[in-house]
């Protein structure tokens, strides 16, 4: 086999994996579906941001990346609970020292794409996958129908992967599984004080817990914070009953008082970020022979209540690169170890995540 590889999606996964394989003298080539992100206007309102923990700096570290993510990353050292009747708590992660770090999606995937390139990795943005066809190993990208061969190709592109469903839709006995919670998620944003201070304890994590939803607030580097609302989406307190500027600011001036000062445009932010939904997916085989595998949220999606979704896409690539010394570049060996190794991972996760929204809006 040639040391090729092609990879669809240049997300945090993907651009991971490309650097993992450009270390060990492979030709790697990236299409995303996407505008390059570091020159367009990137899209408000959709980005939760990442806590990164030991995880995911293991895998970073691994690739030589650990000290240059840190640089745009802030340590949390604990959750800061701020209940509805004004008092507050402070609740360590674990010993003094311990934390885990608050990091910007966004800012860390074009980190991540600028030291992928510095690596010599082509990255071809605005090539959605659009058809593989597995009998001449060859990857078909639109809107121009450009094909590609491939000797060795995964799927980083996401829970809504296409190239899991092209393999999908070409092979017998695929399982697949997608659930959505009846909450979604809504983005806020806290700007920074007078020069450019944090108005809240800047080395935490803030969560507003209210019993069915609740509020998080994780810092950003420039002072200020992104919120998220995570809420139902229908019922007698929800995204559709909150539909007026006046439901909206009377309802969090009651539930989440000390927010209203923080945030001047609570309602125009309200209705013009959008409201996402939140899924979990489950797929089987994860891989086919030697020449394919999904990697990430296109193998595990999971939704982010115990903030492990990217740091658990990072540990797929630590564990494939450690495959790659045991098996010494044997494919026919590395894919099929790492489907056992991470698949059953995948799934506890899931599990946990989805038990940590439990935890965190009622039982903090």
């Amino acid at each position: 086999m040639k040391k090729e590889v092609t990879i669809v999606g240049a997300g945090l996964v993907g651009s991971l994996l490309s650097i993992g394989f450009a270390r060990r003298g492979y030709k790697v080539k990236v299409f995303e579906r996407r505008p390059d992100m570091r020159k367009a206007k990137g899209e408000a309102g959709r980005s939760i941001n990442l806590a990164l923990s030991d995880r995911g700096l293991l895998a970073l570290e691994r690739v030589g990346m650990a000290e240059e993510i840190k640089k745009i990353a802030i340590p949390m050292h604990g959750r800061f609970i701020h209940n509805q009747d004004g008092t507050n708590a402070f609740q360590p992660y674990g010993k003094q020292g311990q934390f885990i770090n608050s990091v910007s999606r966004s800012a860390l995937n074009m980190k991540m794409m600028d030291l992928a390139e510095k690596e010599g990795i082509g990255i071809y943005f605005e090539q959605a996958c659009t058809g593989i066809d597995w009998i001449q190993n060859k990857v078909t990208f639109g809107p121009r129908n450009v094909s590609s061969e491939f000797e060795l190709l995964f799927a980083a592109d996401g829970a809504f992967s296409a190239a899991r469903l092209q393999y999908q839709l070409q092979h017998d006995k695929f399982n697949y599984a997608q659930e959505y919670i009846d909450c979604g998620y809504k983005e806020l944003h806290i700007p920074p004080g007078t020069g450019g201070t944090f108005q809240l304890e800047k080395n935490a994590l803030h969560i507003w817990p209210r019993t069915e939803y609740m509020l998080i607030a994780l810092p950003n580097l420039d002072g200020s914070f992104t919120c998220t609302l995570f809420f139902p989406f229908e019922g007698p307190v929800s995204f559709a009953s909150l539909h007026t500027e006046e439901k909206v600011n009377s309802f969090f001036k009651e539930v989440f008082p000390d927010t209203i000062t923080l945030i001047p445009d609570l309602s125009k932010q309200f209705f013009n970020n959008p409201t996402s939904s939140l899924v979990t997916v489950r797929c089987y085989p994860w891989i086919d022979k030697d020449r394919f595998a999904m990697i990430g949220d296109a193998a595990h999606a999971i939704v982010p209540f115990f903030g492990q979704g990217m740091n658990c896409g990072f540990e797929d690539c630590r564990i494939l690169d450690e495959l790659i010394d045991t098996y010494k570049e044997d494919w026919e060996k590395i894919l099929p170890a790492y489907q056992v190794l991470r698949k059953t991972d995948a799934d506890a996760i899931a599990e946990m995540a989805l038990n940590n929204f439990t935890e965190m809006r009622e039982k903090t």
